[in-house]
């Protein structure tokens, strides 16, 4: 099975879009994610949706929105909100990770793959079969 992010954004219309492909594929939605970090000193939050695999391909898509999110010490952010009550709608749990922020990393895909790896092992996704 071949895991792969596909980063839709920063803005509130990368948030909806990213609400809309959960509410449209509802009945592939593995997991919601909500991993966050520490950038220039304020703790911001990267949201993700892991569908299963659409077909017999194996293709599984990780739709994110990256470090969009400023989180402030007790207050909920109105996005985050949202996200809750979607996977909470769809009898899902929120998932929250700790991550290294993606400027620690050269490339994007180096960054991509360290995140397949902490979703790994923390049971956001599948394990390998070898």
């Amino acid at each position: 099975m071949i895991q792969r992010f596909i980063e839709l954004g920063e803005g509130y219309g990368d948030f909806y879009e990213l609400l809309e492909l959960a509410t449209t594929n509802k009945e592939r939605v593995a997991a919601f994610v909500q991993f966050e970090t520490t950038l220039n000193n304020q703790k911001r939050a990267s949201l993700a949706v892991i569908l299963h695999p659409a077909t017999k391909a194996g293709f599984m898509p990780i739709y994110y929105c990256r470090e969009g999110i400023s989180i402030k010490e007790n207050i909920e952010s109105k996005r985050v909100r949202e996200f809750r009550e979607l996977a909470e709608s769809l009898q899902k749990r929120v998932r929250q990770l700790e991550v290294r922020p993606s400027k620690d990393f050269a490339e994007k895909e180096l960054y991509e793959q360290y995140l397949i790896g902490v979703f790994r092992v923390n049971h956001c996704l599948p394990p390998l079969n070898w």
